[in-house]
């Protein structure tokens, strides 16, 4: 053999497999180091400008089947800003102290689509059969938006309570790597039908987006090896900037002149009909559409959404908790946490929002994006957010970017968000056979059952459970058309279900690594990141 004989064999070290670590490194700025002000307040503003996608599109989406028009869609935009804002405020000071935006859900959208359905406005005026009937138009909006609200105060006792109570934190001591992996990891995952379907109704605008944000925020770094990380750090403000004026040009340049109308609304950049709607200045009040309306059935039904939106949260606080180099959540504080997004659906229903409040997962990904952590930064959003919801023309200004460049983001987030739970099996034993069937078949099912409910929903226009109780058929629908409800319940129930109480089986699930953070004061990094200002933490102790 040429070169004399066999190659030597490997050093120890580079047998030995990559360090486990409990706080992700290399993040520039963690939770408790605030970058630069100007710098910050860029960041803080890209925050503002990621939360939009969802602020904008869940409204477009529910006002023209509420009988709204544009005024009453800009309103409904610039309440959930408001209160998102809000909320998020009251999350990074008195909750998990993480740095969370908590904004409009999607999953709360079917739910609120059952309200709009019910029996009891069906003798309202439709808008789209009597043009004459402006104003009965803006009695059927306002009657369903006072019974979603309605619903959604009920509704959050539900996480006021499980949250407060000390509840949540019993059940997530039950939470290992093992099975935190598929409720982490199909939170972003799940997330699947709104990133390329969305994006490619408008391909020529969706596709430089992503591709521009993939150069920007991964390649130009990578070439310029700079110690400033402008193009990574701003990857969002450049490639937006740059694609909508684009977008625009494509738009005033007659490029979409002779299209079909799901094309003009979808491509174009003057087709949002929201900035000549929204008011110069607009202060969101409470129960601005009334006095909220209570239904038993309808309540219930949103119990039940919020109960997936809180198992969702769950597992976006954990990819947070990550991306901002913070360590694993105490159980204690997830369930402070979970109590005061409780806190912010009962906002949500007292402004009248429309929507429930959870934690905003293209957000998370964003953290990863930037690799920036911070606490302040997420604040600064959340001042960005009020802010422009009372200058509404400003406001509406950032909210007409299309649909399809906000999608092309969401293929950024959601992917960051899902791999933040494939980084937990660092914790875990992947050569154990009992990891591999739970993690195969939590995920899998996890995939596999919301993609039968929603393709019966798709077709038959109703769900596999299909009763004359509206609210009944809801409450088991909704619950199993969410992938990380699903996968992140499988998972939780094999994995306490089919362990042993041997060491072995301990250390396959992770726990030797996550137990000194069970309790709050077994790991002296807690008080660092989850302490309450104020030295609130005397009066409400974690424990």
């Amino acid at each position: 053999m040429a070169g004399g004989g066999h190659a030597p064999p490997p050093k120890q070290e580079e047998l030995q497999p990559h360090l486990v670590k409990d706080q992700l490194p290399n993040v520039y700025y963690c939770i408790t180091s605030p970058p630069p002000w100007p710098e910050a307040i860029l960041l803080g503003f890209q925050h503002y400008l990621v939360m939009l996608g969802t602020t904008v599109l869940i409204p477009t989406s529910l006002v023209p089947q509420m009988g709204g028009g544009s005024g009453e869609k800009a309103k409904m935009i610039q309440t959930i800003l408001f209160v998102a804002g809000l909320n998020t405020l009251l999350q990074t000071f008195f909750g998990t102290r993480l740095p969370a935006v908590i904004g409009a859900s999607y999953t709360y959208v079917p739910t609120t689509i059952s309200i709009i359905l019910a029996g009891r406005y069906s003798d309202i005026v439709n808008p789209q059969e009597r043009l004459t009937c402006s104003m009965m138009d803006i009695q059927k909006f306002e009657k369903i938006m006072r019974g979603t609200q309605g619903a959604l105060i009920v509704a959050s006792t539900l996480q006021i309570v499980v949250g407060f109570s000390g509840l949540w934190r019993n059940v997530a001591r039950f939470l290992s790597p093992l099975s935190a992996v598929p409720l982490v990891a199909l939170s972003g995952f799940g997330l699947y039908e709104f990133g390329f379907p969305v994006f490619a109704k408008c391909v020529e605008i969706g596709l430089p987006q992503l591709i521009m944000l993939l150069i920007f925020s991964q390649y130009i770094p990578h070439l310029l090896r700079s110690e400033t990380h402008v193009f990574d750090r701003f990857a969002v403000l450049f490639s937006v900037v740059i694609v909508w004026i684009y977008a625009h040009l494509l738009t005033v340049g007659g490029a979409y002149k002779n299209t079909g109308p799901r094309t003009q609304l979808t491509c174009r950049t003057d087709r949002a009909g929201i900035i000549g709607a929204a008011p110069w200045i607009r202060i969101p009040y409470p129960f601005q559409w009334g006095a909220p309306t209570f239904d038993a059935g309808e309540a219930f039904a949103m119990m039940a959404v919020s109960f997936v939106a809180l198992v969702e949260s769950t597992g976006a606080f954990i990819a947070v908790s990550r991306y901002a180099s913070a360590t694993p959540l105490p159980p204690s504080v997830l369930s402070r946490g979970v109590g005061w997004q409780g806190v912010g659906i009962l906002f949500c229903g007292i402004f009248g929002t429309g929507n429930g409040a959870s934690v905003s997962v293209e957000n998370a990904g964003l953290l990863a994006l930037t690799r920036v952590g911070s606490r302040r930064v997420v604040q600064i959003s959340a001042c960005f957010m009020i802010f422009f919801s009372i200058l509404g023309k400003f406001g509406a200004v950032f909210a007409s970017i299309p649909a399809p460049i906000i999608a092309a983001l969401y293929c950024f987030f959601f992917a960051y968000v899902g791999s933040a739970g494939l980084t937990l099996l660092q914790f875990c034993n992947l050569n154990s056979f009992r990891t591999k069937f739970i993690l195969g078949f939590s995920i899998y099912m996890g995939l596999s059952i919301p993609q039968y409910f929603n393709e019966y929903t798709l077709i038959r226009g109703y769900g596999p459970v299909h009763t004359g109780a509206r609210w009944f058929n809801d409450m088991i629908n909704v619950p199993f058309s969410s992938e990380p409800f699903v996968a992140g319940f499988l998972a939780v129930f094999l994995d306490i279900t089919l362990h042993r109480k041997d060491s072995a089986t301990r250390k396959d699930r992770g726990m030797h690594w996550w137990d000194r953070f069970r309790s709050f004061k077994t790991d002296t990094r807690s008080e660092e990141f989850y302490s309450l200002p104020f030295n609130l933490n005397k009066f409400f102790p974690s424990v």
